[in-house]
C-alpha cells in the first residue's frame, strides 16, 4: 500500500469515526431527554446553577479583601465576577452530568462499532 492509498484510507476511517461519534451523541441526547427539547433542560440547569454562582461571588469578594487587606472596589468586582463565573460553570456541569454521561456513552459505543469494523477490514478472519 502506497502513502496516497494509506492516507486516503485513514482519512475515510477518521471521517467514519467522527460521524459515528456524532450520531451516537445525538442518539444519547435523545435517549436521555426522551424526545423533549434541549433548551428547557438547559434553562432549568442554569436556574439551579445560580445558587452556586451567588456563593462564588461572595467567596470571590471576600477573597479579594483577604488577599491584601486593602479593599479595592475594582478588585472586589473582578474577583466576585470570576468566582461567580467559575461557580456557575461548575454548577452547570454538575446539573448536566447525567446528560453528558449518556451522550459520551452512546458516542463511544458507536465509535467502538466502527473501530471493530475497521479492525476486521484490516484483519479478516477465515473460518474455513
Amino acid at each position: 500500500m502506497n502513502v496516497s492509498a494509506w492516507s486516503k484510507s485513514n482519512i475515510d476511517y477518521g471521517k467514519r469515526l467522527v460521524d459515528s461519534g456524532l450520531e451516537g451523541a445525538r442518539s444519547g441526547e435523545g435517549e436521555f431527554l426522551h424526545g423533549k427539547p434541549l433548551a428547557p433542560f438547559l434553562e432549568e440547569s442554569a436556574r439551579h446553577a445560580l445558587k452556586p454562582a451567588a456563593l462564588g461571588v461572595c467567596i470571590g469578594v471576600l477573597g479579594s479583601c483577604a488577599a491584601n487587606g486593602r479593599r479595592s472596589p475594582r478588585k472586589a468586582l473582578v474577583f466576585g465576577f470570576l468566582g461567580g463565573a467559575i461557580a456557575f460553570g461548575i454548577g452547570m456541569v454538575w446539573s448536566n452530568r447525567r446528560l453528558a454521561a449518556s451522550v459520551t456513552s452512546s458516542a463511544f459505543k458507536n465509535m467502538g462499532k466502527v473501530r471493530d469494523e475497521h479492525w476486521l477490514e484490516n484483519h479478516p478472519i477465515d473460518y474455513a
